[in-house]
C-alpha cells in the first residue's frame, strides 16, 4: 500500500469498517454526494448509498442524539462534526445521554464522533478551538488524538469496535500535511496505550496530535545545538491515559515537559502533572513544565495565530530551560 495521508487513513479506516460491518454508518452534515467539509467522505454516498451515509440537518444536537439512539439500537454510527468547535451545540447529547446510558442501563453505547481540531490553519476563533478537556472530565466516554496516519486509521478502526462512545480527535493540521506508511486492512491500534516517539535520557515531552511533530523538531535542534536528547512520547489516548508509560518516562529522565496545542488553564496537561505528582513525585529532579496555548480565542491572523500557538521554537526553549533547572 502506498503511502497514505492523515485524512486519507482516517478515510480508509471507515470505508473497511464499513465494509467489514453492516452496522456501521455515516451521518453528518454535507457528509453525502459533497463527500464532507473536508471530503473525508468523498465517494462514500455513491458506493455505500443514502441509508449509510446520512446527510443530516444542521442540528449537531439531533446529530449526536439520533446516533446515540442507534448505537443503543446495535447500530455502529460513526458521526461527523465539521469542527471540533461546533459540538458545543450537541455538548448535552455527549455528557448527559451517551457517556452515562452504560452507567444507568448496562446498555453498550458503540458510536465514534469525529472532532476536527485545532489552528495552525488560519481558521478563526470559531474554526480552531481544541475541546478535547471538557471531555476529558466525563466518565463514560474515550477519547483519542492520534498524530499519524498508521495511527489514525488504527485507533479510528479500534473506535469503531469499542463498545463505549469515543471522540475522535483529529487534527486539521496534519490533514494534508504529512504522509506515513499504513499497515493493511485488519490492523487496529489499542486504545490507552501511548509510544515512545524519540529515545532520550535527558528531557521527556509527554504530547499528543499535532504537537507531537513539533516535539520532534525541538528534541532534533537540541540533540544538534546543546547535546541534549530529549524522549518524546505521544500519548495517543486521553482518556483514559497511559499512566505507565507516563510513569515510566518520568523515572527515563526526571525532568519532564508536557506539550499541547489546547489553551494552559484546564488542559488536559494539568491532569497528566497532578498524575505525576501523585505516582512519581520521587522521580523528578525539576518540576513538571507546560506549555500550551495562550489563554484566549484563536486569532484569525496568521501573526497572531503564530503568536498563540505552540511551534518548534518555542518548544526548544521550554526544553532548554528545563536542562538548565
Amino acid at each position: 500500500m502506498p503511502p497514505l495521508t492523515y485524512i486519507d487513513a482516517i478515510s480508509r479506516g471507515m470505508w473497511e469498517e464499513m465494509e467489514r460491518d453492516p452496522s456501521v454508518f455515516l451521518i453528518g452534515e454535507d457528509i453525502g454526494a459533497y463527500g464532507g467539509a473536508f471530503k473525508a467522505t468523498k465517494g462514500f454516498f455513491e458506493h455505500f448509498g443514502p441509508k449509510r451515509v446520512i446527510d443530516s440537518v444542521l442540528s449537531e444536537s439531533a446529530i449526536i442524539g439520533a446516533a446515540t439512539g442507534a448505537a443503543v439500537a446495535g447500530m455502529r454510527p460513526i458521526v461527523e462534526m465539521q469542527f471540533a468547535d461546533f459540538v458545543t451545540s450537541g455538548f448535552n447529547q455527549v455528557v448527559t445521554n451517551a457517556a452515562k446510558i452504560h452507567y444507568r442501563w448496562r446498555i453498550p453505547v458503540p458510536m465514534v464522533i469525529r472532532l476536527p481540531t485545532g489552528g495552525y490553519i488560519h481558521g478563526g476563533p470559531y474554526h480552531s478551538a481544541s475541546t478535547e478537556a471538557w471531555f476529558a472530565h466525563v466518565p463514560g466516554l474515550k477519547i483519542v488524538a492520534p498524530s499519524n496516519p498508521a495511527d489514525a486509521k488504527g485507533l479510528l478502526k479500534s473506535a469503531v469496535r469499542d463498545n463505549n462512545p469515543v471522540l475522535f480527535y483529529e487534527f486539521k493540521y496534519l490533514y494534508r500535511r504529512i504522509k506515513g506508511e499504513v499497515p493493511g486492512t485488519d490492523v487496529t491500534v489499542p486504545i490507552g496505550k501511548g509510544e515512545v516517539r524519540r529515545e532520550g535520557g535527558d528531557l521527556t515531552v509527554l504530547t499528543y496530535g499535532s504537537t507531537v511533530h513539533f516535539s520532534l523538531e525541538a528534541a532534533e535542534k537540541l540533540s544538534k545545538a546543546d547535546g541534549i536528547e530529549t524522549r518524546v512520547v505521544d500519548l495517543r489516548t486521553l482518556l483514559p491515559l497511559d499512566r505507565d508509560l507516563i510513569t515510566e518516562s518520568v523515572r527515563a529522565t526526571g525532568k519532564v515537559l508536557i506539550v499541547h496545542e489546547d489553551t494552559l488553564t484546564g488542559g488536559v496537561g494539568g491532569e497528566i502533572a497532578a498524575l505525576i505528582a501523585e505516582h512519581a513525585f520521587q522521580d523528578l529532579d525539576a518540576p513538571v513544565r507546560r506549555l500550551g496555548a495562550l489563554d484566549a480565542p484563536v486569532p484569525f491572523a496568521p501573526t497572531l495565530e503564530a503568536a498563540h500557538l505552540p511551534d518548534t521554537e518555542k518548544i526548544v526553549q521550554a526544553l532548554r530551560a528545563l536542562a538548565l533547572y
